[in-house]
């Protein structure tokens, strides 16, 4: 939903009516994963999407008469159940949406979790899929407060102590729960859609490879931070808008900032003074991805190094170097795609190799209810080497 605020919030603060579909469950090969969202405001201007574009014609007309009833509705698309083709999905998978209108009136706090969201501070949305409690109720839940509810006192109780163990890491799933929120029932069926901050990438090295990579990490989500201990290069008018510049020795920004599993390290110095102090810090925290820049001449004599100062074989294991896939690319923007792939293939387990060459579904295959999503994501939400690039 981060990629559509500005429409809702619009829409919202101006008091009118909008549509707003959210994918709640998939089933074997899908598109778009549990979270995407789509929503059609006034004069039936359309934000966002569900599937990539399989069935949103369909969703429009839904949309239109949710806003137009008031009634929140429930929708499966894909295949029916005898395996003849129904609207849209024809990638063979099946999603459920849900589909609720959205006001002032109706839904108080969407304001203040847009504005969390948009922010970057963590919250938890709740919203009832099916049971006795009201279709489309929803429950704001913050670490520290809660807005709106479920139709039940202990379901609100029982919901708001999940949706707090979610928010850390932004897990989107469904939870099932009895009226009034017994553990062991599962008369209601409940949408948990955590946004957790976004995830960080630390870019190392104020060189025209960083700018490039540090505007695909901004567009994919990343709140993008570039450190670089030279002040001639550490210019925040070097890079994108709202990338965070530090003039800093590389190892000991890092050694004081935190990281996390969604943190992505990038270090493009290929200077041994900066990397080796660097990547020793670096290979002893949490990280889902650390990459560095250089030829493999580079790559040798820095591994050459970190072994000396003592780093272990496990944890040179976690070191992508030379960093990104072989692309063949040459250009700082290039370089920044392949990293970008690898970063991507990485966190969902891609082969990186070309789809023509490989077999299969192309989405992940699921069985039966979604598993845990890590959210805010983009992405999310939201990713070098010498002369020779990757």
């Amino acid at each position: 939903m981060r990629e559509i605020l500005p429409a809702l919030n619009r829409w919202y603060a101006a008091g009118s009516p909008f549509g707003l579909a959210t994918v709640v469950a998939v089933s074997r090969s899908a598109p778009r994963d549990p979270g995407a969202a789509m929503a059609v405001g006034p004069g039936d201007e359309v934000v966002g999407s569900v599937s990539g574009g399989c069935v949103e014609g369909a969703v429009f007309e839904l949309a239109r008469e949710v806003v137009a009833s008031g009634e929140a509705r429930l929708e499966t698309f894909g295949y029916s159940d005898e395996d003849a083709f129904a609207v849209g999905l024809t990638c063979g998978g099946e999603i459920s949406l849900l589909l609720r209108r959205v006001t002032p009136g109706e839904d108080p706090s969407f304001g203040a979790v847009a504005e969390s969201v948009a922010a970057g501070r963590a919250v938890t949305v709740a919203t009832v899929l099916a049971g006795p409690a009201p279709l489309g109720a929803s429950l704001a839940v913050w670490p520290d407060e809660m807005a709106g509810s479920l139709g039940s006192a202990g379901l609100d109780a029982a919901v708001t102590a999940d949706a707090r163990g979610e928010l850390a890491q932004g897990v989107t799933v469904q939870r099932h729960y009895g009226p009034h929120g017994e553990r062991r029932e599962d008369a209601v069926t409940v949408f948990l859609q955590s946004f957790a901050p976004p995830p960080r990438m630390l870019v190392f090295g104020a060189i025209d490879y960083a700018a490039a990579v540090a505007r695909v990490g901004d567009f994919l989500g990343y709140r993008v931070t570039v450190c670089d201990a030279r002040p001639v290069f550490a210019t925040a008018k070097r890079f994108p808008a709202g990338v965070e510049v530090v003039v800093d020795w590389p190892h000991r920004y890092l050694r004081g900032t935190t990281t996390d599993a969604r943190t992505v390290i990038c270090v493009l110095t290929h200077d041994p003074k900066f990397d080796v102090p660097l990547l020793e810090e670096a290979l002893r925290r949490p990280a889902a991805y650390i990459g560095a820049m250089g030829s493999r001449r580079t790559h040798d004599d820095r591994t050459k190094r970190l072994v000396e100062a003592g780093v272990p074989q496990d944890a040179l294991s976690r070191l992508r170097s030379p960093v990104g896939l072989d692309l063949g690319a040459r250009t700082p923007e290039e370089v920044a795609v392949s990293v970008a792939a690898e970063i991507v293939a990485l966190r969902w387990g891609g082969s990186g190799a070309p789809l023509t060459a490989t077999g299969g579904a192309i989405h992940p295959r699921r069985l039966g209810p979604p598993e845990p999503t890590p959210g805010a994501m983009p992405a999310g939400t939201s990713a070098g080497r010498e002369a020779a690039a990757p």
